[in-house]
């Protein structure tokens, strides 16, 4: 399987610039989710490695071949950098069964007739379709017609594998057994798949890293535990997560070199960085972003905090709590609720708080949070 690297690599639409440039290196066998909200560039992006659009400006090489470069002219077709492209529509064909639409392209490629069976044998199993084969695609749920497209896709043995949000057309269950599938199917076939998405948990479920875009440029590229838990930016700390991270706006300046005095309207707290100093400007702007995990409400807590709305779901319960004039998003795990307006105490735990400068949005320490 190849390496992917794309340099400088932007792409322009008259005036409007969709990628700006992009430098990503996509290693062998990764799982790579192009994420960000609609209009940041991931389509672009997979569109351009694909061959499917012509950037701009750049180069991108699959397997050290350049298949791309504006500086030496070289573009070469879709059909000639050996990928599979799965759309989001599944495009199979209406008039065709489905062992016929898996073995449309090998035909095409003059596989003798013998070794076409066997492969397309092979992919029924392992996409656990193997009793649809007869069958045609209005036939089918759309999970099965999914699998029938991936199956297609992985016929001819492309070296890459793109998905432009394949799960969007699916309800709520079949997304969630599909994502499990397709994880597995990235073990069993060890391919490079890269996955266009809007679903931030698809993302961090799915993805060995995460390329996370908006507007075009590429805010944080990295395994999706790590964009979870030390963000680059506001942005980045904003989309990912659900329920999204709570954001404490304040006056920051240091007492000592190991520790943060941030004052905000109704709090004072003290922030200590997990590894090495930080220095902040005189009374700088900071944020300071907390995951609603490492809210603990309970009787030793330091704060005193108002139940604002609560939502249980049987397995946890999102609370939003009135901390003077903040209002916090906690998760409680298990079975348990709270009375609207009920006073709690609430303390944050773990080492994994984040400050950000609020005039940049750039991430400057993570470390613990604690209350003076």
């Amino acid at each position: 399987m190849p390496e992917i690297a794309l340099k400088g690599v932007t792409k322009r639409f008259g005036k409007f610039v969709a990628v700006d440039s992009l430098d990503l290196t996509i290693a062998d066998g990764d799982f790579v989710t192009l994420l960000g909200p609609s209009g940041c560039g991931k389509t672009t992006t997979l569109r351009m490695i694909a061959g499917l659009e012509t950037p701009t400006e750049g180069e991108i090489l699959i397997d050290g071949k350049t298949v791309f470069s504006s500086r030496t002219g070289v573009d070469i077709s879709p059909d000639k950098r050996d990928v599979g492209f799965l759309f989001q529509n599944y495009a199979l064909w209406p008039h065709m069964t489905v062992e016929q639409n898996i073995s449309f392209g090998l035909e095409n490629l003059k596989w003798d007739k013998a070794r076409i069976k066997e492969r397309v044998a092979g992919l029924l199993a392992t996409l656990k379709i193997g009793e649809f084969g007869k069958r045609y695609p209005s036939e089918l749920s759309g999970g099965q017609q999914q699998r029938v497209a991936i199956a297609r896709t992985l016929a001819t043995g492309p070296k890459v594998l793109f998905m432009d949000e394949p799960l969007s057309n699916l309800d709520a269950k079949l997304r969630t057994e599909m994502r499990t599938e397709l994880k597995r199917l990235h073990l069993e076939t060890d391919s490079t798949f890269v996955y266009v998405t809007h679903d931030q948990l698809e993302a961090m479920t799915l993805s060995t890293k995460t390329c996370l875009m908006r507007d075009g440029l590429l805010q944080q590229y990295a395994p999706p535990l790590h964009v979870y838990n030390n963000p680059a930016n506001v942005f980045v700390a904003d989309f990912v997560g659900s329920p999204t991270m709570n954001f404490i706006e304040g006056t920051g300046s240091n007492v000592n070199l190991d520790e943060i005095k941030i004052v905000v309207d109704g709090i004072d707290l003290m922030f200590t960085p997990v590894s090495g100093s930080i220095t902040l400007r005189d009374d700088q702007q900071i944020v300071v972003g907390v995951r609603p995990e490492y809210i603990k409400i309970g009787a030793q807590g330091k704060v005193r905090a108002k139940v604002y709305s609560t939502l249980p779901s049987g397995m946890e319960t999102i609370v939003r709590l009135s901390v003077g004039a903040q209002l916090l998003t906690a998760v409680v795990f298990g079975a348990i609720d709270f009375a609207v307006d009920q006073e709690v105490a609430m303390d944050f735990v773990e080492d994994r708080c984040v400050i950000f400068d609020k005039e940049s949005g750039c991430n400057l320490a993570l470390g613990r949070l604690g209350v003076v």
